[in-house]
């Protein structure tokens, strides 16, 4: 299937070697953008992924799906001598190779950057490993939870007198996915001057450290050791959930005129003069005073009530909605947030679209999440010539 409209990365070719979602992420957003992304899976496992299900649409799991559109797939045996020799031929004419291989996995299969660079020095390659080259836990898998425990985020996450907690999402593979694409267009830019690619090399810890931001600042500037506040912001107040008579929502008081203003809207004016609240380093040193006050008011009315007045006055605040309400937000419809595409096997599968928004080259979603090895027979008989004979050869051997 050929893109309908110019794209970003028209011409460009990804291997994407990478399983579960850090990486299959990023190869998504590159093609997304307009690359031709070849996803490389085993020949009987295939992404591990696919296998995390229910729920599921006719076999292909709902998380391989939410992670791998505008791909094909093709099957190799990278441990098999002509499977790993296919590899080689694509990489000579690839852009960008991406792995999420146990440090030092494709290198010992010969398949390595410093092997590949010889065949094509204009390759950039993306290596995406749990903890990095040099790191003292260099050897241990990286899983993102684990990674949300030991890099310090579960532990401002969760409410103060609770247990630690992890995030709704994989915050540290989606992160990861999002740094390596914007490194590897960053490697890609810097070829178009020098003519050679180069190693990207990202771990989910150093992409969870990075996560850190203003809290890691806190203490490298300070030693301020931060803790969990819940819903709460740590250095903004009030900026959390409340529960109104019918249900919670959230409010976001990002400066004194808003909180004057707020005080105001809910009837206590005074607050918003009084010397504990007038400020905002007053509101966090006073906020056990200032949260039970707005509580034992915003009780007394419906959230639309106290939305409805936020709203319309400039005061952030909205209601905290499921899953399926946002999906069905008109916001999500405005935006095209969501895609529907024909399936091979489902009839078809909606899926989430790009977030991002280019005037002149827009990303669309054109292919479906492919099933596995959809595309092997089609890829290497385009890119490297095979025939039918050629690749019945490689079938039979057990290299794809």
């Amino acid at each position: 299937m050929a893109f309908s409209m110019p794209k970003p990365l028209d011409g460009v070719t990804v291997l994407d070697l990478t399983r579960v979602l850090a990486g299959p992420y990023c190869g998504q957003m590159l093609g997304d953008f307009g690359a031709n992304v070849i996803k490389v899976e085993h020949p009987t496992r295939g992404d591990d992924s696919r296998a995390w299900q229910p729920p599921a649409l006719a076999g292909e799991s709902a998380y391989y799906i939410s992670a791998n559109r505008n791909k094909r797939s093709i099957t190799l045996n990278l441990q098999h001598p002509a499977g790993a020799d296919v590899l080689r031929k694509l990489a000579a004419q690839a852009d960008i190779l991406m792995e999420n291989f146990k440090l030092g996995g494709l290198d010992a299969m010969g398949l390595g950057y410093e092997s590949l660079r010889k065949i094509n020095p204009r390759l950039v390659y993306c290596s995406i490993t749990g903890y990095g080259r040099g790191s003292p836990y260099e050897d241990r898998p990286g899983y993102d939870f684990m990674i949300q425990a030991q890099s310090g985020l579960m532990s401002i996450t969760g409410e103060p007198d609770g247990e630690p907690q992890k995030y709704g999402i994989a915050v540290v593979d989606m992160t990861t996915g999002l740094y390596a694409c914007s490194a590897i267009l960053a490697a890609l830019r810097e070829r178009d001057r020098s003519g050679e690619g180069q190693l990207v090399e990202l771990s989910l810890m150093d992409s969870a450290i990075a996560l850190l931001v203003n809290q890691a600042s806190s203490y490298l500037v300070a030693g301020t050791i931060p803790k969990r506040y819940g819903n709460a912001h740590a250095v903004v107040v009030p900026y959390q959930t409340f529960r109104a008579k019918d249900r919670h929502f959230a409010l976001a008081v990002g400066n004194d005129l808003q909180f004057r203003t707020m005080a105001e809207l809910i009837g206590r004016p005074e607050m918003g003069t009084d010397e504990r609240f007038a400020t905002n380093p007053a509101r966090i040193a006073n906020r056990d005073q200032l949260i039970p006050a707005m509580a034992e008011v915003f009780a007394t009315r419906e959230a639309d009530h106290w939305l409805g007045l936020f709203n319309k006055a400039g005061i952030p605040a909205g209601p905290i909605n499921t899953i399926p309400q946002m999906l069905e937000d008109p916001h999500t419809a405005a935006h095209h947030m969501t895609v529907t595409l024909p399936h091979p096997t489902g009839g078809e599968v909606r899926l989430l679209a790009p977030p991002y928004k280019l005037s002149k080259t827009p990303a669309t979603v054109e292919r479906h999440p492919p099933l596995l090895g959809e595309h092997t027979e089609e890829v290497l008989r385009e890119r490297l010539g095979l025939t039918d004979a050629d690749i019945a050869e490689l079938r039979s051997a057990g290299a794809i």
